[in-house]
């Protein structure tokens, strides 16, 4: 465990995974991160869940460049940063547990062998070890947040593919929400048009990708954002710093821009 960072593993797994990180657990500022498909990672019990290297080190597999630029945002912001620790085929940690693709047989062109045929059991075994580990540590972030911030806020980072079942995708930057938009309206307003940055693209609440938001922040009244930025904008680490700073000075600009309301107390 790095300096900066805690991690929880699952009580009875003994080394085979971790399965969430905190990376600047004490963080004082108001902006509370989240990157659900940091890692690719696969724990070596599941085989790779016969998978091949292209695969893996695809979008299918997680979001790459998102944790790298979530990381700076930590930095930028002083903020606590949740992420989960394990690929997304293993368990996603934006799903609920009776969704689907929690567990996902397939994603978009890539078969998930592993996943296949999957018993009650066995989707049973990775909600427990991987998702409820995530599910808690978040809960416990966002209730120490809205304890000690007068106007905390609740951003998940993510990325997405130039291209997806063979169309291009044009829009740069997705700023997603729910039914609560006032975070997403002031990002929206802060952006300064350098780039191509959407509403609700490439994904909205239909596609089932709000359940951290829906999950965390809406029910206590938190303003909440998903950003989704184009990963050829973010696969050289120069990019990675520039796109962090052009989306920093917007959440700045766009936090700074929600009236104040006083810390609501909470404990879990």
């Amino acid at each position: 465990m790095s300096e900066g960072s805690a991690t929880l593993n699952e009580p009875s797994a003994g080394s085979r995974a971790r399965t969430v990180e905190v990376i600047n657990p004490g963080g004082a500022g108001a902006i509370l991160l989240v990157c659900e498909h940091a890692s690719n990672a696969i724990p070596a019990e599941f085989g790779d869940l016969g998978i091949g290297a292209a695969t893996k080190a695809s979008h299918a597999a997680w979001d790459p460049g998102a944790l790298a630029v979530a990381r700076h945002l930590s930095e930028m912001f002083d903020a606590p940063l949740v992420a989960q620790t394990v690929s997304r085929l293993v368990y996603d940690c934006n799903r609920p547990p009776d969704a689907g693709d929690a567990i996902p047989a397939r994603s978009e062109i890539h078969e998930i062998p592993g996943n296949t045929g999957l018993g009650a059991a066995v989707r049973a075994d990775r909600v427990e070890r991987f998702y409820r580990p995530f599910e808690r540590t978040l809960a416990q972030a966002v209730a120490r947040h809205r304890a000690t911030h007068a106007n905390p806020v609740l951003l998940t980072i993510h990325s997405f593919t130039p291209i997806y079942a063979g169309e291009r995708r044009s829009v740069e930057i997705g700023i997603l929400h729910d039914s609560d938009r006032r975070l997403a309206d002031a990002i929206l307003d802060a952006a300064d048009g350098s780039l191509d940055i959407r509403r609700n693209e490439p994904y909205g609440p239909a596609d089932g990708v709000m359940h951290t938001l829906a999950t965390h922040a809406v029910p206590h009244g938190m303003a909440n954002a998903m950003i989704e930025i184009r990963n050829d904008l973010i696969d050289m680490p120069g990019d990675v710093v520039e796109i962090a700073s052009r989306l920093g000075a917007w959440v700045s600009r766009a936090h700074a821009s929600l009236p104040a309301d006083a810390p609501k107390g909470a404990a879990l």
